[in-house]
């Protein structure tokens, strides 16, 4: 079946698209434990970016479960494939000429590196939300962390399932960085790359 498959080549570039556009575009992946702040922090950049006039899209874990990957449960292979799919709407969305902000927790290393790989390393920024287990827990926004330790989630990651923490991330903020902070600092680190 594979060999029927042929790349079709568009009259449009990705350079075309970004020249358009005025701006580079790339993926700029969040990672952290549930609650640690990952899809607070990329909507708040979302909007700093819009207001500067860069063409932005968020993909935020809840909502692309509750459509593309409704199908996936929080097993390890179900985990993986949820985030080879990320990795393919991201690289969809670079091409379009769009800066992607991603909000996942994406606890294997392997997977963030498949991701890497999918769009290129050249379009991917690697944000960790290092906030502690104990901050996440003390927050519990939707109160899976409470459910977990009643035994009621199974393969919550950080209690019955591991998260690999980034080893180095191209950028780190933690609980203890205000929310402007933490949006200066990845903007500070992404405005080059904007950049045409």
């Amino acid at each position: 079946m594979e060999k029927n498959i042929i790349t079709y080549q568009y009259k449009v570039s990705v350079e075309e698209r970004r020249k358009s556009n005025g701006h580079n575009s790339f993926l700029i992946f969040f990672t952290g434990l549930s609650g640690s702040g990952k899809s607070t922090i990329a909507n708040a950049l979302e909007q700093k970016l819009f207001e500067l006039g860069i063409k932005t899209y968020v993909l935020d874990g809840d909502n692309v479960r509750r459509g593309i990957n409704k199908n996936l449960s929080f097993s390890p292979e179900d985990r993986s494939e949820n985030n080879r799919r990320i990795g393919e709407i991201a690289k969809l969305f670079v091409d379009a000429g769009v800066v992607v902000l991603a909000a996942f927790v994406a606890p294997y290393a392997k997977d963030r590196k498949h991701i890497q790989q999918t769009v290129g390393e050249e379009n991917y920024v690697e944000v960790f939300v290092n906030a502690s287990l104990e901050e996440c827990e003390k927050r519990d926004v939707k109160g899976l962390y409470r459910k977990a330790r009643k035994g009621e989630i199974k393969n919550m990651t950080g209690i019955s399932a591991p998260y690999e923490a980034p080893i180095e991330p191209d950028v780190e903020v933690t609980h203890l960085n205000a929310l402007e902070e933490c949006v200066e600092i990845i903007f500070k680190k992404i405005k080059p790359k904007l950049q045409r």
